[in-house]
């Protein structure tokens, strides 16, 4: 029996991809990757919806290190898609082998993105891949070359479709159709893509080449500032935020909270100066409830202690926050 390896990112086209592959009467198995930037539970929701299994494969490691320094460079923000294309089809041609597989099955669109979806990049990530001609595209496969799998007759080349653009009526058809209705925008749900995270990363790269998991988890949530080339306060907006951030504190971390008012959490981590320590005082005083009063009092001390210091301040002015602030 003819199998295929889907790659499943956790969006609308790659399941689509699998299920008019799966039509066809071959067997297909779900490979999913994982990284720091993106992670496997949408593609684990969608195929539950066509009936088909998912393998994960974590490259969170190897995947950063390439993200520090992409051969094709970055998209719109720091989302290195070509390099990132190539890397997965690495991956899954090491797959082909040990499932006993004929070949890779991918989402995309020729011309639904910009970057990294038209004919010239996924020419380049086929041969960056080193994959050879195990690459069937189902979506758009009748706007390019037949490929050794339609050839030999593996693939009713018929069967498949010749969606271009960034148009998504007929995806969003298909889905109707076959009763695909959970399943996330468009917008995807690698974080490299996103404009704010995105220049968290560039920025903290600029002072750190030795970056921890939970440092890059950290970026995704509050508000951030730059203090000194040691240094970084992360203010939280929301009382959700805040317990999420505690995920990742260590007792090494300093917290901060208004004494008399409620309102955000700030903490400081790496290694803070004085100048410093009271800075992020003001930032937490900033963004209480006593952000209007003429003084205030913070408290702070290491997380998972008892916050027993305690500090008199003005609140962080408009013009001190967008210093420091990284935007």
């Amino acid at each position: 029996m003819t199998r295929a390896l889907a790659m499943i990112s956790g969006g609308l086209d790659s399941i689509l991809a699998a299920k008019l592959i799966k039509d066809q009467g071959i067997e297909v198995i779900g490979i999913c990757f994982k990284s720091y930037f993106f992670n496997e539970s949408n593609a684990k929701r969608m195929v539950k919806q066509i009936d088909v299994p998912l393998k994960v494969i974590d490259i969170s490691k190897e995947h950063f290190e390439m993200v520090k320094n992409p051969k094709h460079g970055y998209g719109k923000n720091m989302n290195p898609c070509i390099d990132c294309h190539a890397m997965m089809m690495k991956y899954c041609s090491k797959l082909l082998k040990e499932y006993n597989a004929d070949f890779i099955v991918t989402g995309e669109v020729v011309g639904q993105r910009p970057m990294s979806q038209n004919k010239a990049s996924l020419n380049l990530v086929k041969k960056e891949s080193g994959i050879g001609e195990k690459i069937l595209r189902p979506l758009c496969a009748k706007n390019l070359e037949p490929t050794e799998m339609e050839l030999k007759g593996l693939v009713d080349r018929e069967k498949l479709l010749d969606i271009s653009g960034r148009n998504r009526k007929v995806q969003m058809e298909l889905a109707e159709k076959w009763g695909i209705v959970d399943y996330p925008s468009p917008a995807g749900g690698c974080k490299l893509t996103e404009p704010n995270y995105a220049r968290r990363l560039e920025e903290l790269l600029k002072f750190n080449d030795n970056i921890s998991k939970r440092e890059l988890e950290m970026l995704k949530l509050g508000r951030h500032f730059r203090v000194s080339r040691n240094a970084k306060i992360i203010s939280t907006r929301t009382a959700l935020e805040a317990e999420e951030l505690k995920k990742y504190i260590t007792k090494e971390d300093i917290i901060f909270l208004a004494r008399d008012f409620k309102g955000s959490m700030s903490v400081i981590i790496g290694k803070p100066t004085k100048e410093d320590i009271e800075f992020a005082a003001k930032i937490t005083g900033r963004y209480s409830k006593g952000k209007d009063e003429k003084n205030l009092y913070i408290k702070y001390g290491n997380y998972s202690n008892e916050l027993n210091n305690i500090i008199k301040i003005n609140p962080a002015k408009d013009e001190e926050i967008n210093r420091y602030i990284i935007k």
